[in-house]
């Protein structure tokens, strides 16, 4: 009977203690120090650090987006300060843009002749006379 509860007393102070601790195998971020901007000029949590084999640090998000007629659109966003673009992905095709501009909630990257306007959810692309409008999914 008492090791009974010698085993409950130390089982309590065993889940106290881990409530307390908390979980040590995830990094917590302190969101003030936090200065990744998204497009729309927000800090954007969703964004993340890749690290390279070397150690490089980039920043990158990706997205699908659908354009009207139901076609889906791999869209990744690099961040970098120093290399700031867009990759478009579709039929095995990748086009990568630079970012020229950004007005507060709208970004506009170009390359050559194609050039993207990305506002909120929604990314227009224009290639010479034609105009692609994607939205942004969440599949």
């Amino acid at each position: 009977m008492i090791k009974k509860g010698i085993t409950l007393l130390l089982l309590s102070f065993l889940i106290v203690a881990c409530k307390k601790e908390g979980n040590k195998g995830i990094v917590q971020t302190n969101p003030e120090n936090q200065i990744i901007i998204a497009d729309n000029g927000k800090i954007d949590s969703t964004i993340g650090y890749n690290v390279d084999v070397n150690g490089k640090k980039t920043i990158k998000t990706d997205y699908v987006y659908k354009a009207t007629d139901g076609t889906l659109v791999k869209v990744v966003f690099n961040y970098d300060p120093k290399e700031s673009s867009i990759s478009i992905t579709n039929n095995k095709k990748t086009f990568t843009l630079d970012k020229v501009e950004s007005k507060g909630n709208e970004t506009i990257y170009e390359k050559d002749e194609m050039k993207a306007k990305v506002k909120g959810d929604s990314l227009i692309l224009h290639q010479g006379e034609n105009v692609i409008e994607l939205e942004k999914t969440k599949i």
